[in-house]
């Protein structure tokens, strides 16, 4: 669970339950509607398995809504609100139920994205919660495709070129380029654990530590995830998890990148319609080969 702001004790905690939409302006102005000293928010945000990839990586799926969460969370204490938040259940009536009985809430807030898009509706989640607790349950809709978010995303994609100087300037350069005073630059690391299980998640999971501890050295606010073994179902997935606005990839020069023979970044651009920059890496440091 993550740290929460401000005393412990709260006469009022209300309960709110999102995934993709979290921080989406008409939830963020629900939430701020109702905060004061006395109340407290829990951010339940369930998993969101991907429709592709390979089920051993469910810390992926963990990871991801955990990024949510605490992308949620800086957001929400930067408004001063007290808040603290937990990654729930794959199924969202059971991740509300789980929350609810562990919190004691007042009240439940859902948020989801308009009826024809929303899977949660079709599911009849909100009706179900009101029944199921007894409380009072409160539906707000967020439509990010127009209303869009706090950040930009960058999804920054790499393996072994992720701890190279290369990236890190493209991102850095990026970062001083963008212009937006609502927004934030945010960059998403993901680094596919090419070779499947074991060792190759546990690299995976040493260079997206190092490309983060870097980032976050120069002022970059990054986060990231291990993604699938295949770096263009790594990258499709990571499009399930969260709302990009651009990508970066990061491979080796054409003559030593098993990428570029498979044409990624071509694929990227076609199958994802954003623009994706391609950074090449001319070496690797002994100690990150």
């Amino acid at each position: 669970m993550s740290a929460g702001s401000g005393p412990n004790i709260a006469s009022k905690t209300i309960l709110v339950v999102a995934n993709e939409t979290l921080g989406g302006k008409e939830l963020l102005d629900a939430v701020q509607e109702r905060a004061d000293s006395d109340t407290r928010f829990i951010l339940c945000v369930p998993q969101n398995r991907p429709r592709a990839g390979l089920v051993i990586y469910n810390d992926a799926v963990f990871d991801a809504a955990q990024v949510r969460l605490d992308l949620a969370l800086e957001v929400v204490h930067g408004m001063g609100i007290r808040a603290i938040g937990e990654v729930g259940d794959p199924d969202p009536f059971s991740a509300t139920l789980d929350a609810a009985r562990e919190f004691a809430p007042q009240e439940i807030i859902i948020s989801t994205y308009p009826e024809s898009r929303s899977g949660w509706l079709r599911r009849d989640l909100i009706e179900r919660v009101r029944d199921a607790t007894g409380l009072p349950v409160t539906h707000v809709v967020n439509d990010i495709d127009s209303e869009g978010l706090p950040f930009h995303v960058t999804l920054a994609v790499a393996n072994r070129t992720a701890s190279g100087d290369e990236l890190l300037e493209a991102l850095q350069a990026k970062a001083e380029a963008f212009s937006q005073p609502d927004r934030r630059q945010l960059f998403i690391i993901v680094v596919p654990a090419e070779g499947g299980q074991g060792a190759a998640v546990h690299r995976a999971r040493t260079r997206l530590k190092l490309v983060l501890d870097r980032l976050h050295v120069r002022d970059l606010y990054a986060a990231g995830i291990v993604g699938d073994p295949d770096p263009f179902t790594a990258i499709t997935n990571a499009l399930q998890y969260f709302r990009v606005d651009d990508i970066v990839i990061s491979t080796f020069a054409a003559t030593k990148s098993g990428w570029l023979r498979s044409d990624l970044i071509e694929r990227v651009r076609r199958a994802t319609g954003k623009p994706v920059e391609h950074v090449v890496h001319e070496d690797v440091p002994a100690a990150t080969a």
